[in-house]
């Protein structure tokens, strides 16, 4: 449940304190923050849309423009990273961030790219099971892609695209209203393919309760984690989900347009005569450079690449995850909830804000989504002009996410109380 808070006090001594006892504290400075027109350092709550930069991203870029300087082609196998099995370095890390086995994972593409490629595998519609399940408001580029998906397979989105809503009065969904309608419905139900934290509050769905929920009527269960990847605890093999994808440049801090990763569970990994769009990549690589005529997939999620790896942006995502594996998904989660924890604490000692967000903490990353009232937007402008970057939702919510890595707890305690002044006046 929510982390007690019985013992925070709403000072800025107590902040500061709190600030001295934290232990990952001096992982902020591995950081660039941006810099206010003051020439501070803005606050900044955003990085559930765009983490910030580690200062060592633009060394191993580098190394690979020089690499590619140096070397031209032959830096497939003679790079100081060859680049013929660049993606192969990703698995153990990248592993231990979604909790999968390093032949379940694999970084390629976008996401949304390898949205598609995962339903080419796993949304496969019959007569009588063709249904697909999101959550409302899901974000727009998941609810494109399962549309297109239905309507490329002949089916109308309107009848084939189920979108579960709250209960009337609740601004996020129950977990037993989700396996109430799969237990009711999932025989018409091909796929459940919802996001591991909504996006819009900031709600994380209990991900093994509706697989095991999707499996006890036959569904296939995806889930696409980019709020999730870098925030949750995951462990989706044990899970049992069947796919998942994310983005990394959002708490993964991997930049702008970053790679995206892929998990396939083992049971459908090693699995070659499993439906697929195949490409060169993805082939064998004992046999990829004999250009064979038939495709033989290689063994797990890494047999669904299409093509080269994208030596320059996952380059900036190793850079990244070094800091990940330095901290641990297990430490940067237990300061993500005191985090978050105190933010909640100090909202509800003010009156005039509702938070969207779950109060339990199993049911939330580090995000916070407040419903501000009808000048949330300009409220966002002038949290920017006091050197607080936060983020505006239509039509009247705030979201503000302290990402653990590089936010304090003096950061919170400075956004409600600019937060309290503006809303006095």
């Amino acid at each position: 449940m929510t982390e007690t808070t019985t013992t925070h006090e709403p000072s800025l001594e107590y902040a500061l304190e709190l600030d001295r006892n934290d232990l990952l504290a001096e992982y902020r400075n591995e950081y660039y923050i941006p810099k206010g027109k003051d020439g501070n350092d803005l606050i900044y709550f955003t990085g559930n849309s765009l983490g910030l930069q580690p200062k060592s991203t633009f060394r191993m870029v580098e190394q690979e423009l020089k690499d590619w300087q140096t070397y031209a082609v032959e830096g497939h196998f003679d790079a100081t990273y060859p680049w013929f099995s660049y993606h192969e370095m990703f698995a153990e890390p990248e592993s231990r961030i979604v909790g999968g086995t390093p032949e379940e994972v694999v970084v390629m593409n976008t996401l949304t790219t390898n949205l598609h490629l995962m339903m080419v595998s796993f949304y496969r519609p019959t007569k009588d099971r063709f249904k697909i399940v999101i959550e409302e408001n899901a974000f727009p580029s998941d609810r494109y892609a399962v549309a297109s998906q239905a309507r490329f397979h002949g089916y109308d989105p309107a009848e084939a695209v189920v979108e579960l809503k709250p209960r009337e009065g609740e601004n996020t969904l129950r977990t037993e209203d989700i396996e109430e309608y799969l237990e009711r419905e999932g025989e018409d139900v091909a796929l459940v393919m919802m996001g591991g934290v909504n996006y819009y509050t900031g709600q994380a769905f209990e991900m093994e309760k509706i697989a095991a929920a999707g499996h006890a009527k036959g569904c296939v269960v995806g889930f696409d984690l980019a709020h999730g990847a870098g925030n949750l605890l995951l462990n989706l093999h044990d899970w049992n989900v069947d796919f998942a994808v994310w983005c990394t440049y959002k708490y993964l801090n991997s930049g702008p347009g970053g790679v995206s990763g892929c998990f396939v569970h083992e049971r459908h990994a090693f699995n070659p005569d499993l439906p697929r769009f195949a490409g060169w990549w993805g082939n064998d690589p004992a046999t990829r450079f004999e250009m064979p005529r038939e495709f033989v997939p290689q063994r797990g999620a890494a047999g669904w690449q299409l093509s080269n790896a994208q030596i320059l942006p996952m380059a900036a995502h190793w850079a990244a995850l070094q800091l990940f594996d330095r901290v641990g998904m297990g430490n940067l989660r237990a300061k993500s909830e005191k985090l978050t924890g105190y933010l909640e604490y100090l909202l509800n000692e003010r009156e005039g804000f509702q938070i969207l967000t779950p109060a339990d903490s199993t049911q939330r990353g580090c995000q916070l989504s407040i419903r501000i009232g009808d000048d949330a937007k300009s409220m966002v402008g002038k949290l920017m002009e006091r050197g607080i970057v936060a983020d505006y939702r239509v039509p009247d919510v705030i979201r503000v996410a302290p990402v653990p890595m590089y936010n304090s707890f003096e950061d919170v305690w400075r956004f409600v109380e600019e937060l309290g002044v503006m809303s006095a006046g």
